[in-house]
């Protein structure tokens, strides 16, 4: 185990603390935390375990996962400032092991990442295999070749759609039922690029290949048809710019309260 990774090591106290209070849990929580020698490795003993399939039993997923954190580092950085990021956003998480075990969009989204890199690595078939398999187990469709930065929070996440040629930037949250999706039959650059710091309310759909600025807030239920610049916010259908965030980075408050000029 990794002294220089305080998530791993407060994950270990988390589930310590855990197994002490909900004895039914003892050996799940020894097998899925306790018995790893770090993060890297229990993620993927419980990622493995989501995407199986008596095709592809979980100890092969768990290799192909461990064979994309260890070619590249950067797959572990994103999953730290995920988890980073659902604890510090999301008011129902109180501790790290949750989202590693419970939370759908965390998981699914680390999946994606696995994918991603399959898909830039010239393995496409397994990569569309794990898209499939994350869209069946968890009701999330993230085309594995679309681009997602760093430091994410998908809440809840049900009926999340992003398509082939999104690109999200950095410290980006993102509620249940958003689309970034294409706009017509056209084949190439056809979906939305979110920029940094936006917060995407639930039910939002963003569509065709425009640019949300950086600091946005995309009010829930909005259609999002044309782009939009940085900090401000947009409602409606179609969206139009009502205001502008009180927050700079609205992703990082989860204040859903619409702001609009006076």
């Amino acid at each position: 185990m990794s002294s220089n990774d305080p998530i791993w090591q407060r994950i270990r106290d988390e589930a310590t603390q855990s197994r002490a209070r909900e004895p039914h849990l003892a050996s799940f929580l020894d097998r899925a935390v306790l018995e790893h020698a770090d993060l890297d490795a229990a993620l993927g003993f419980n990622l493995a375990r989501q995407l199986c399939c008596p095709s592809i039993p979980a100890v092969e997923v768990e290799q192909i996962i461990a064979m994309a954190l260890r070619a590249d580092a950067n797959i572990g950085r994103s999953v730290r400032l995920d988890m980073q990021a659902v604890f510090d956003r999301d008011a129902a998480c109180d501790n790290y092991l949750s989202p590693l075990l419970f939370f759908k969009g965390f998981q699914a989204l680390q999946l994606y990442r696995i994918g991603h890199w399959l898909w830039t690595h010239n393995r496409p078939e397994l990569a569309l295999y794990f898209q499939n398999q994350i869209s069946e187990n968890f009701a999330v469709d993230i085309h594995p070749a679309a681009q997602i930065g760093a430091g994410i929070m998908l809440d809840h996440a049900t009926g999340l759609v992003i398509g082939e040629t999104a690109v999200v930037g950095d410290n980006v949250s993102i509620l249940h039922a958003v689309t970034l999706g294409g706009s017509g039959a056209q084949a190439g650059d056809r979906h939305p690029k979110i920029g940094n710091g936006v917060m995407i309310a639930a039910g939002a759909k963003i569509l065709g290949n425009i640019h949300i600025g950086a600091g946005v807030k995309v009010g829930a239920g909005s259609l999002v048809l044309e782009s939009v610049p940085d900090h401000v916010t947009v409602v409606g259908v179609p969206a139009k710019i009502v205001g502008a965030p009180s927050e700079r980075d609205p992703a990082l408050e989860m204040n859903q309260a619409i702001d609009q000029e006076g």
